[in-house]
C-alpha cells in the first residue's frame, strides 16, 4: 500500500510522493507493568505484522517504574529493531505521551494502554482517517454508537457522568475523552502540545478539547473494551483534577491561550462538482444561525431585563443597563462563539477586540433609546423604561448579529488542502 498526499501548512507545502509508505509510531506507556509489558509487545506485534499495512516501529515509554519492567523493555527492544524504548524520571500518562509524541518520526502517532482493553481491529480504521487526510485526531470511543464494553457499573456511571460535564461545560462534540486508545497526525500534534499543560490523567481531555477549539477535525471509531481489573486509577484525585483542567481550559479559550496559530486549518467545504450550486448549502448554514443566535439571543434579552429590573433598584437607568449589557453580553458572546460560528478559527484576542466594538456600539443603541426616554418623561414608570430597553435591544440584537456573522467571527484562515489515495 501507497500513499500520496499533499498537506498546506504555515511553514509551507509538504508532498509524500508515489511509493513512500506513512509510518505510524504505536506509543505505550508503563508504569510497573514488568509482567504486562511481554505479552503487550508480542500480541500487538504479532497484529501489526499480519494485519497492518504501514511501516510501523513501537515505543515503549517507561514512566519512572520501580520494577524491572525498563530491562524488560531494553531486551525487547534489542532483539527487534522496531521496538524502541524511552525512560522518564517522572510519572505521567501525560508527560510520556508528549515525549514520545514530540520526538517521533512518524507521520502518525498511536497511543494505546498496555493492557490492550482496546480490541486492535479498531486500529486500521483509527489510522486510515488520518493518514489519508480526512481527520487530524482519530480517538476510540466507549460511548459512539456501536461500540462494545465490559467494565463494572461503577466505571460506567462515572465514565458517562464525566463525558456529559465536558459536553455541557465545554460544548465539547466527541463522547469519550479518556478512553486509551487515541492517534494524530504529527504535523497537528506537535504545535498542539505545546499548549497542552497536563502531564497526568487530564491530558487526554485537553488535547481534544483543544483540538476542537481550533477547528481540527476529530475522528470517533466506536471499539470493543474490556475493563482491566488490576487498573490503578484513582477515581477522586483524578475527578478533582479533571474538574480543575477543565476550569483551566475554559479559562484559556476565554483569554485567548487556548489558540493554536501554528496549526494547519481546514477550508470551508467545497462542491467538486462544477455545475451544483452551493446556494443551498449557505442557506442552511444562515437558518441555522439565525436559529442558534435567536435561541441565545432571547435568553439573553430576557436575562439582562431580568438583571437590569433588578439593579435598577440600587443603580440609576444608565449604570443598571451598563452592568446588565457587561454580565450578559459576555455569556451571549461564549456561547456563539460555541454554538453559532463555531468552525469560524478565529483569535481569540481579535474576538474579544472586536467584540467591544460592537458591545459598545450596541450599549450606545440602548443608552439612547432610554435617554430620548427620559427627555420625552422624566419620571417613566419602572415598565415603560423596560419596554423601552427591549425595543432597543431586538433593533440592536439584530445589527449585532449582522456584525458577528460578518466580522467578528469571519472566517479568515487559510485553507489547507488534502489529497490522498490509497493504490
Amino acid at each position: 500500500m501507497t500513499v500520496e498526499r499533499e498537506v498546506t501548512i504555515d511553514a509551507g507545502l509538504r508532498r509524500w510522493s508515489v511509493g513512500q509508505v506513512a509510518t505510524v509510531d504505536v506509543v505505550i506507556p508503563v508504569f510497573n507493568e514488568e509482567r504486562a509489558l511481554p505479552g503487550c509487545v508480542r500480541v500487538l506485534r504479532s497484529f501489526l505484522e499480519d494485519q497492518f499495512p504501514f511501516a510501523w516501529t513501537i515505543t515503549v515509554v517507561d514512566n519512572a517504574s520501580t520494577d524491572g519492567v525498563l530491562q524488560v523493555a531494553k531486551e525487547i527492544a534489542e532483539s527487534d529493531d522496531r521496538v524502541r524504548v524511552l525512560h522518564l524520571d517522572r510519572k505521567g500518562r501525560g508527560l510520556a505521551l508528549r515525549t514520545a509524541w514530540a520526538c517521533s518520526d512518524a507521520d502518525v502517532v498511536v497511543y494505546m494502554d498496555v493492557d490492550l482493553s482496546t480490541s486492535l481491529n479498531a486500529l486500521l480504521p483509527l489510522v486510515v482517517p488520518l493518514v489519508n487526510g480526512h481527520s487530524d485526531i482519530a480517538i476510540g470511543s466507549r460511548l459512539a454508537p456501536g461500540a462494545r464494553t465490559v467494565r463494572s457499573q461503577r466505571r460506567e456511571v462515572i465514565s458517562r457522568c464525566y463525558n456529559a460535564m465536558i459536553r455541557l461545560s465545554h460544548g465539547a462534540r466527541f463522547s469519550d475523552a479518556q478512553c486509551g486508545f487515541k492517534a494524530a497526525r504529527t504535523d497537528v500534534i506537535r504545535p498542539l502540545l505545546a499548549h497542552v499543560h497536563d502531564d497526568g490523567w487530564f491530558f487526554d481531555t485537553e488535547l481534544l478539547l483543544l483540538a476542537e477549539h481550533n477547528g481540527l477535525r476529530i475522528h470517533e471509531v466506536p471499539v470493543d473494551w474490556v475493563e482491566d481489573a488490576d487498573s490503578r486509577v484513582r477515581i477522586v484525585p483524578t475527578a478533582v483534577a479533571d474538574v480543575r483542567g477543565l476550569a483551566r481550559v475554559a479559562r484559556g479559550k476565554i483569554t485567548g491561550a487556548a489558540r493554536v496559530p501554528e496549526l494547519p486549518r481546514r477550508p470551508a467545504p467545497r462542491c467538486a462538482h462544477p455545475d451544483v450550486v452551493l446556494a443551498a448549502g449557505h442557506r442552511s448554514e444562515l437558518i441555522w444561525q439565525v436559529a442558534a443566535f435567536g435561541l441565545i439571543g432571547v435568553v439573553s434579552t430576557a436575562a439582562t431585563a431580568v438583571v437590569y429590573a433588578l439593579l435598577r433598584s440600587w443603580w440609576p437607568p444608565l449604570v443598571a443597563n451598563l452592568a446588565a449589557l457587561v454580565l450578559i453580553t459576555l455569556l451571549n458572546t461564549e456561547a456563539n462563539r460555541r454554538l453559532t460560528f463555531p468552525a469560524t478559527g478565529t483569535s481569540g484576542r481579535r474576538i474579544h477586540l472586536q467584540g467591544l466594538v460592537v458591545f459598545v456600539l450596541y450599549y450606545a443603541l440602548t443608552s439612547g433609546a432610554l435617554l430620548c426616554l427620559q427627555a420625552w418623561d422624566a419620571h417613566p414608570s419602572r415598565w415603560l423604561e423596560i419596554a423601552v430597553l427591549l425595543g432597543a435591544t431586538v433593533v440592536g440584537t439584530a445589527g449585532r448579529f449582522a456584525l458577528l456573522r460578518t466580522w467578528v467571527f469571519a472566517a479568515r484562515t487559510r485553507p489547507v488542502t488534502a489529497e490522498a489515495g490509497i493504490r
